[in-house]
């Protein structure tokens, strides 16, 4: 495993996403990582961009905490997740990249993000981004401009 995968589970088990490393039998969405039952299995051997598990994360993090056990591989059908919290997903990991210290193209690698990634990488790190405003609403974080707001989080799971 490399660092970066390790600093990645380690902030995972400190901010109570639960995660455990298993082989995967099945193809999920993303190489290496499923959704099930709330938390992220993963599979280091199948896993090709480890900042994946960043997105993935961030889908666990912005739903409800009463029901986040409802989500599996497909967060659309199994917990009716939608464009607004693909948004949220996508800001939460943006957050969480930063908090890590890492490169914008760990999260926003070239084969991600139907080939946006460039972009994503300009609208977060010039613009702000956009999601930011739904993890303050679910209280997360103060807004982006305000001391302390966004991509500052004051919570990193929704209540």
């Amino acid at each position: 495993m490399t660092d970066e995968l390790h600093k990645v589970l380690d902030f995972f088990s400190t901010i109570g996403i639960s995660w455990k490393l298993q082989p995967l039998t099945q193809t999920g969405f993303l190489p290496g990582v499923q959704i099930k039952n709330g938390g992220l299995c993963i599979d280091p051997q199948q896993l090709k961009y480890p900042g994946d598990l960043l997105h993935e994360a961030g889908h666990i993090a912005v739903m409800p905490a009463a029901s986040r056990h409802l989500l599996q591989e497909d967060v659309r059908k199994s917990a009716g997740q939608g464009p607004a919290e693909e948004m949220a997903a996508i800001a939460w990991s943006w957050a969480a990249l930063m908090a890590l210290q890492l490169p914008p193209e760990f999260l926003f690698h070239p084969a991600g993000y139907k080939g946006s990634s460039a972009a994503y990488i300009t609208a977060f790190s010039e613009q702000g981004g956009f999601g930011h405003p739904l993890l303050s609403w679910y209280g997360l974080c103060h807004p982006a401009g305000q001391a302390g707001g966004y991509p500052h989080m004051q919570r990193w799971l929704r209540p």
